[in-house]
C-alpha cells in the first residue's frame, strides 16, 4: 500500500529544492557524469523508462536509437527538465507521475533506468516491483545508487544522521538498495561498485515475471 502521507512530503522536499537542485549536487555530479555515461552505454535501443528524472542531468548520455519517457514525483523538477530538454533539444516524453504506481501497462518498455532515486522513494521495493512489472521479460533494470555501507561506526553514523538529511534534501543516506532489488524480487545480473568503498553501485538487473 502507498503511504500517501511520506510521498506528499517527499514531492513537497523536491518541489522546494528544485530551482538550486543542480547547485546542491555540483560538487557530486564531476564524478557522477563518468558513471552516468557508463549505465546509459549498457543501453540498448528501444523504450526506456527513465524514473525520477529530476533535472534533466542524464539526458546528455541518452543514446541513439532509444525512445526515453521520463517521469518525476515533483512538478518543479520536470519545469527544469523540461528547460534543459528545449535548451539541448534533446527529445524526451515527460510525465508527473509517481513510481509506486506507474501508470503503463505491463511489458511497455525495454528497459528502465533509475539514478540516485531509490533513495528518495517512499517505498522502494514497491517502486522496484512497478519496474519489473512495465519492463518486458527481457529487458533490463539499471540502479545507479548510493547505499548504506555496512562498517563499524560509518554504517551506525550514517544511520545516526539519516533523518537529519531526509529532512534537508530527501534522500536516505542509509539505505540497503541491493538488499531491497533482491526483496522485491528482481533478478541480479551485476553488481558493481563505482567507488572504492562501494559507497555507489551501479546495479544491473531484470524482471523475474516467472
Amino acid at each position: 500500500m502507498i503511504d500517501l502521507r511520506a510521498t506528499a512530503l517527499t514531492k513537497a522536499r523536491y518541489n522546494r529544492i528544485a530551482g538550486i537542485f543542480d547547485s546542491l549536487e555540483f560538487l557530486m555530479e564531476r564524478r557522477a557524469k563518468i558513471w552516468r555515461k557508463h549505465l546509459w552505454d549498457m543501453i540498448r535501443p528501444g523504450k526506456v523508462l527513465e524514473v525520477g528524472i529530476g533535472t534533466g542531468k542524464n539526458m546528455p548520455f541518452y543514446p541513439e536509437g532509444t525512445e526515453i519517457c521520463g517521469i518525476d514525483l515533483s512538478g518543479n523538477m520536470l519545469i527544469q527538465a523540461r528547460k534543459r530538454a528545449r535548451r539541448d533539444s534533446i527529445s524526451v516524453d515527460l510525465r508527473e507521475m509517481d513510481v509506486h504506481a506507474l501508470d503503463f501497462p505491463d511489458d511497455s518498455f525495454d528497459a528502465a533506468v533509475g539514478t540516485f532515486v531509490f533513495c528518495s522513494v517512499p517505498d522502494p521495493i514497491l517502486g522496484m516491483k512497478e519496474l519489473a512489472r512495465v519492463v518486458k521479460p527481457e529487458g533490463s533494470i539499471l540502479l545507479l545508487e548510493h547505499v548504506r555501507l555496512d562498517r563499524p561506526f560509518v554504517g551506525w553514523l550514517m544511520d545516526l544522521i539519516n533523518p537529519l538529511v531526509v529532512r534537508m534534501v530527501g534522500a536516505n543516506i542509509n539505505r540497503r538498495t541491493v538488499e531491497n532489488a533482491q526483496r522485491a524480487g528482481l533478478i541480479i545480473e551485476s553488481v558493481e561498485d563505482m567507488t572504492g568503498n562501494g559507497l555507489v553501485k551501479l546495479i544491473n538487473a531484470r524482471p523475474n515475471k516467472q
